[in-house]
């Protein structure tokens, strides 16, 4: 399986590009954002005639600071040493500021340079990781406050026949038609099937503690964003008083392992939530993963489920991957390769150098942004 690598295997070339797609019904929504359309910004990452490719949905500027910033901090650099590249990238941000965007735009080279040296030595990522397990766990997650109750009904009842052992909705808009989503949603998964709410920090801190009484007569599992994420005391509060066998979670605006220390040393979740398109890549995924393991914490990952196939697989304290509506299609419609759910679970493919994806080029330049 595993290749020689070139001696001169140095980074020649880096290119950016953005993609955007429309939703597939007109306007989404969940507790606190609209939106009509995800785009989608590519790292391109070339050395000895090898191509790695990274990615994280964000706003088309952060193809700009690919080029601009961090592809010079990079050129010529070791292909296989990416410590090096990761010093060499946080110096050249220094004066710009590290959350955000730009973070966003250092998580898809990052990602690009370990499919990059994963391809390099012929092997999938997570071999190159080192997996802790061949398949993580999914859960489905869509069911946005923008879908009326039938059609709820109708997209969870999908999930439970693809196999899905857990779903995730949106709630938090409308809050006083949120305990009959809630309802709709178990009617339509069924008793089997666990049930996650994600109210995207819409509620005020006793707001939310009322409402998750209530959805626990639903039998609702796991609780994200209650309360904002910067609100480290309330969702302390929440956890404190939440119902027994309901986690809370949040964490995935991390950019770095010091908003996840923060978060965990506050006590804030029972299950921490981290992004490798937006947490510093593969390299600060598993940094949060480390910190996890520290306090026998819990991770769970944020969207991007090609991606998190397998950083997931590498994470000893992963319970589940976001199986992200959005995500999901928008990650098949640019890409070859990517990884299909079978059993309610992820799985890498073995014989597939890196992250196993192939950009299709034709359906990048037709949605380029």
């Amino acid at each position: 399986m595993w290749n020689e690598i070139p001696s001169e295997a140095k980074i020649d070339r880096v290119d950016a590009r953005a993609c955007r797609l429309p939703t597939e019904h007109g306007p989404e929504s969940d507790g606190t954002a609209v939106w009509d359309s995800t785009t989608m910004v590519i790292a391109l990452v070339h050395a000895a005639g090898v191509t790695g490719t990274g990615y994280s949905y964000i706003d088309a500027a952060a193809a700009g600071v690919i080029r601009d910033l961090l592809a010079p901090a990079i050129i010529g650099a070791d292909a296989c040493s990416i410590p090096a590249a990761t010093t060499a990238i946080l110096r050249a941000i220094r004066n710009h500021g590290r959350p955000g965007l730009i973070a966003c735009a250092i998580s898809a080279v990052d990602v690009a340079l370990w499919d990059l040296k994963a391809r390099l030595f012929g092997a999938p990522l997570a071999t190159l990781l080192g997996p802790a397990r061949a398949s993580v766990p999914a859960y489905a997650s869509g069911g946005f406050t923008s879908t009326n109750l039938d059609e709820l009904a109708r997209e969870l009842a999908d999930y439970v026949a693809a196999g899905h052992r857990a779903v995730k909705i949106k709630i938090g808009r409308v809050p006083t038609g949120d305990v009959d989503r809630v309802r709709v949603a178990r009617e339509a998964l069924g008793d089997d099937v666990e049930l996650m709410v994600d109210a995207n920090g819409a509620y005020a801190r006793k707001q939310a503690l009322a409402m998750a009484e209530r959805f626990a007569g639903h039998g609702v599992v796991y609780f994200e964003e209650p309360v904002s994420s910067d609100d480290l005391d309330g969702l302390r509060l929440i956890r404190d008083r939440a119902p027994e066998a309901m986690a809370i979670a949040a964490g995935e605006y991390g950019y770095d392992g010091r908003y996840f220390r923060r978060m965990l040393e506050a006590g804030a979740v029972d299950i921490l939530q981290a992004d490798a398109t937006r947490a510093l890549g593969i390299t600060g995924f598993l940094q949060a993963d480390a910190l996890c393991a520290a306090r026998s914490m819990p991770l769970s990952s944020h969207c991007a489920p090609a991606i998190h196939a397998h950083a997931g697989a590498a994470a000893t304290q992963l319970v589940h991957l976001e199986y992200f509506r959005d995500h999901v299609r928008m990650e098949a419609i640019l890409f070859d390769g990517v990884p299909p759910i079978v059993d309610g679970a992820l799985a890498f493919d073995p014989r597939a150098p890196g992250l196993g994806l192939t950009l299709r080029v034709r359906e990048a330049d037709r949605h380029a942004a």
